[in-house]
C-alpha cells in the first residue's frame, strides 16, 4: 500500500475512531464504571454522564468501519465510495462544528474533506 492522500486520509479516520475509544474510556472511566457495578445491563439510561460516555465511545467503532471501508476503497481505486464516506463525515462534522465550535471535530472535518476532495479528484 503505497502513502498518498487518498490512503493517510484513510488510516487517519481509523485513528481518529482508536482515539475516540480510547479517551471515551479515561475521560469516562467513573461512569463506566459506576454503569458495570450497576450490571451494565440498561445502566446508561440513569443519568447524562452515562449517556455520554456511552455515545461517545461507542462513536470509536463507527469512525474505524469508516476508516476501514475507506483504506479498502483507497486500495481498490474506488474514489466514489472515498467520496461519499468523506460526505456523509463532512456534513456530520460540520453541524457539530456549528452546535459545539470548541470540540475536537475540527480534526474529522480535516478528514472528511481530504476523503471528499480525493473523491471528486482535487486531490491524487
Amino acid at each position: 500500500m503505497t502513502l498518498n492522500w487518498k490512503t493517510a486520509a484513510a488510516c487517519s479516520l481509523l485513528a481518529l475512531g482508536v482515539l475516540h475509544i480510547a479517551m471515551g474510556l479515561v475521560r469516562f472511566k467513573q461512569p463506566f464504571l459506576a454503569a458495570l457495578s450497576d450490571g451494565l445491563l440498561d445502566a446508561f439510561k440513569t443519568d447524562d454522564s452515562r449517556r455520554l460516555a456511552f455515545w461517545f465511545t461507542l462513536l470509536g467503532p463507527v469512525l474505524m468501519l469508516c476508516g476501514h471501508l475507506a483504506l479498502r476503497a483507497a486500495a481498490n481505486g474506488d474514489v466514489h465510495t472515498l467520496g461519499l464516506i468523506g460526505l456523509y463525515l463532512l456534513v456530520a462534522a460540520l453541524v457539530g462544528i456549528a452546535a459545539f465550535p470548541a470540540s475536537p471535530l475540527w480534526a474529522l472535518l480535516v478528514v472528511a474533506g481530504v476523503l471528499f476532495a480525493t473523491g471528486r479528484g482535487w486531490l491524487a
